[in-house]
C-alpha cells in the first residue's frame, strides 16, 4: 500500500464513520476507484488502525460528555440511578443487538463487505430512504433516550454492518422516528458506537495473530492513522450541528445519488 493510498483510505474511514453516508460502503468505493482490493489496502492491520484512530476522535471531540459519565459513574451508588448510570445502561443496552449479530454472522458479513458495489448501492438507498423520512417526520415532542428506544437504536446499528447502510444514519435516523432529543441523540450515536468498534477491533486482532501480520509498512499505517484521526474529529464536530438542525435531507439526496451510481457502475 502507498502513503497517498494510506492517507486517502484513512481520510475516507475517518470521514464518513460519522456522516451518515455508510464508511463501509465508501471504503469499497473508495478500493475500487482506486484499483485496490481488501489485502493490498493492508487488510486487518489497517482496518485495526483507523478503527482506533476512529473511537480517539470520538474521545477527543466528546471528552467533555466522556468526562461527565466516567466521573457519575463511580460516585457512590445510591437508591436510584444517577443520570450518569443510566447513559450507561442505556449504551449497555444499544450494544446488545450488534454484539450477538457480530458474534454470530461476522464471516458471513465480512464476506458482503469485500468490494460488492451492487449491495453497497442498494443499501445506499436504504440509508438514503432512512434519512428522508427522519428529516421530514415531525414528532409532537421530543424524548429523552430510554432503554428500549436504546435497545431500537442498538438494532439499527446492528442492521448497519450491511456495507451501504450507514451506521450514524441509520441510529441517528431511527432515533429521529423514536422521537428523541436532537440535542442528545448524535453525541449518544457517537458514543455508543465506541464499545462496537473496539470489540470489532479486539476480534480481528485476535484474528490478526492467527493469520499473521499483514505485509504493511509503518508509513502507511502513520499516515492513515492520521488522517482518519483528523477527518474523523472534523466529521464528529459537523454532524452534531448537523441533527441538531435536522439538516438530514442533504445526506439523503448524496446517498440516492451514490447508491445509483454504484448500481449503474456494477452493471457496466
Amino acid at each position: 500500500m502507498s502513503e497517498l493510498e494510506a492517507i486517502i483510505i484513512g481520510f475516507v474511514q475517518g470521514l464518513t464513520e460519522y456522516l451518515p453516508v455508510s464508511s463501509s460502503g465508501h471504503l469499497a468505493i473508495g478500493r475500487a476507484l482506486l484499483g485496490v482490493d481488501a489485502e493490498a489496502s493492508g487488510g486487518l492491520t489497517f482496518d485495526i488502525v483507523v478503527h482506533i484512530a476512529t473511537v480517539l476522535s470520538t474521545l477527543v471531540v466528546l471528552w467533555k460528555e466522556v468526562a461527565w459519565i466516567a466521573k457519575g459513574f463511580f460516585k457512590m451508588p445510591s437508591s436510584r440511578l444517577s443520570q450518569e448510570h443510566r447513559y450507561v445502561l442505556n449504551i449497555i443496552v444499544s450494544m446488545i443487538p450488534a454484539a450477538v449479530v457480530g458474534f454470530l454472522f461476522k464471516d458471513e458479513i465480512e464476506a458482503l463487505v469485500t468490494d460488492n458495489l451492487l449491495l453497497v448501492g442498494c443499501c445506499l438507498l436504504v440509508t438514503a430512504t432512512l434519512l428522508l423520512f427522519a428529516a421530514l417526520y415531525k414528532p409532537a415532542r421530543e424524548r429523552q433516550i430510554s432503554p428500549w428506544r436504546a435497545f431500537v437504536i442498538g438494532i439499527a446499528q446492528a442492521c448497519a454492518m450491511l456495507p451501504g447502510l450507514s451506521r450514524s444514519g441509520s441510529t441517528i435516523g431511527t432515533g429521529l422516528l423514536l422521537g428523541c432529543d436532537k440535542s442528545k441523540l448524535a453525541q449518544f450515536s457517537f458514543l455508543m458506537v465506541i464499545p462496537v468498534i473496539l470489540g470489532e477491533a479486539i476480534l480481528d486482532c485476535k484474528e490478526l495473530m492467527e493469520s499473521g501480520l499483514n505485509d504493511i509498512g509503518a508509513m502507511p499505517l502513520l499516515l492513515g492513522f492520521l488522517a482518519a484521526f483528523i477527518s474523523g474529529c472534523l466529521a464528529c464536530k459537523f454532524m452534531l450541528a448537523v441533527v441538531r438542525r435536522c439538516k438530514l435531507h442533504y445526506f439523503a439526496l448524496y446517498c440516492a445519488i451514490v447508491g445509483v451510481a454504484c448500481i449503474i457502475f456494477n452493471i457496466l
